[in-house]
Parts: C-alpha cells; sequence; structure tokens
C-alpha cells in the first residue's frame, strides 16, 4: 500500500498539473525564455515515452534481454518535475547551497517514486532507468539554462501554496494512458491485438543453448 500512495504522485494526474504550475509560474515571472524551454524539454521528454510506448504496443519493438518495452513514464514525469519544483522554490533568497540541496532532493524524490514502478511490478530495472535518466536529463538542461537569466524572488509559501490541490488530486483513480496509448498503437499499427511481455519466447538459458548445440554436432557427425 505504501508503493502504491508513493507512485502516484508520478502519474500523469500529479505530474501533469505540476508540470502545468512550473510552466505558470515561470509566465507569471515573466521568464518567457525559461517558459519556452520548459515546454520544449518536458515535451520532447514526453514524446519520448510515448513514442517508445506505442512502437512496442504496436510493433513489439523492444528488448527481451533487457526487459524493456518502453521508457516509464512516471520515472521520466516524476524525475523531471519534483527537481524542477525544488529549484523554483528555492529562488527566494536561499543561498546557493540550499537551492542544489533542493535540487538533489527533488531528484531523490524523482528515483523513489520511479523505484516503486519496479516494487509494484509496473515496469521493469531497464524502463525506469532510462525513464527516469531522460527526466533527470529534462530537469538538469532546463535548470541550467533557467539558471543564467534573472528571475524573481519567488514566494516560496505561495507556491507551496498553489502545490496543495496536488495532494488531493492524488487521491483519485490513475489515468487510463495505458489504454489510450494502446488504442493509439493498434489504430497506427492495424493489428488487432497489442504487443505483450507474454508474447516474447521464453528465455534459452546457456546450458540448454551449449547442450542443444552439442546435440546437432553429434548428429551431424553421425551422418
Amino acid at each position: 500500500m505504501w508503493w502504491h500512495q508513493v507512485t502516484i504522485f508520478g502519474d500523469v494526474i500529479v505530474t501533469g498539473p505540476a508540470a502545468l504550475a512550473i510552466l505558470v509560474w515561470l509566465l507569471a515571472g515573466r521568464l518567457w525564455r525559461p517558459a519556452a524551454a520548459w515546454i520544449m524539454l518536458f515535451g520532447v521528454g514526453m514524446l519520448l515515452v510515448v513514442v517508445s510506448k506505442i512502437a512496442f504496443i504496436g510493433w513489439g519493438i523492444g528488448s527481451q534481454s533487457l526487459d524493456f518495452t518502453g521508457l516509464s513514464g512516471h520515472a521520466m514525469r516524476a524525475c523531471a518535475v519534483m527537481p524542477v519544483l525544488a529549484y523554483l522554490l528555492a529562488q527566494g533568497g536561499a543561498q546557493r547551497g540550499w537551492r542544489i540541496a533542493g535540487v538533489i532532493a527533488g531528484i531523490g524524490v524523482g528515483v523513489l517514486i520511479s523505484v516503486s514502478r519496479v516494487m509494484l511490478h509496473a515496469h521493469s530495472w531497464s524502463e525506469v532507468i532510462s525513464g527516469g535518466w531522460l527526466g533527470v536529463s529534462v530537469a538538469l538542461l532546463f535548470i541550467n539554462m533557467a539558471s543564467s537569466h534573472d528571475k524573481p524572488a519567488f514566494n516560496a509559501w505561495l507556491l507551496l501554496a498553489s502545490l496543495l490541490p496536488l495532494f488531493w488530486i492524488s487521491r483519485g483513480e490513475p489515468a487510463p494512458t495505458q489504454q489510450l496509448l494502446t488504442r493509439v498503437a493498434l489504430r497506427l499499427s492495424g493489428h488487432q491485438q497489442p504487443y505483450t511481455r507474454s508474447r516474447w519466447a521464453p528465455p534459452v538459458s546457456l546450458a540448454l543453448a551449449l547442450a542443444q548445440n552439442a546435440a546437432g554436432a553429434e548428429m551431424l557427425a553421425a551422418t
């Protein structure tokens, strides 16, 4: 149950409004270029997640050896949004060391949410690590770019107050994103059934493969 409570904060019903809140804060501060950068970076991250999932669901493009069926959207969104939220909250006069600590803490929260996906058997480690890496890259690229611009001192208490509705939203049902992606993938691919892990052949162990090769060599020698 604890992992379920953690993982919901990576769902699009929470991270979507949070990403929008970041954009609103930037626009309210008249930070036009950082706002545009956030839209672009977060949008590219989401696009890569969607494309990777549709590629597997519709055409089976993935990796059985890595147990990879697409980037984890929860991991990408959490690792992108949480550090940026922490970065903006720390702009109200906090020293540089505290701002760095805030970003690191944000990444830590994103990683915790990412791990919850594995604990709940929703994703493999390869999917979570790749999705989390993409999200952290989005966050750090944005922070690096935004740090070079003049920025107003955001009122941290006001920003925190604007985030309180997210805790109420987190009590709702997860967004049906997988069902939507499945419908889109099947429409694009023209297939009747989605690809799933169950359609992969069982992995062949090294010992069994060697035994099969040896048996084949004996049959050839006998003939």
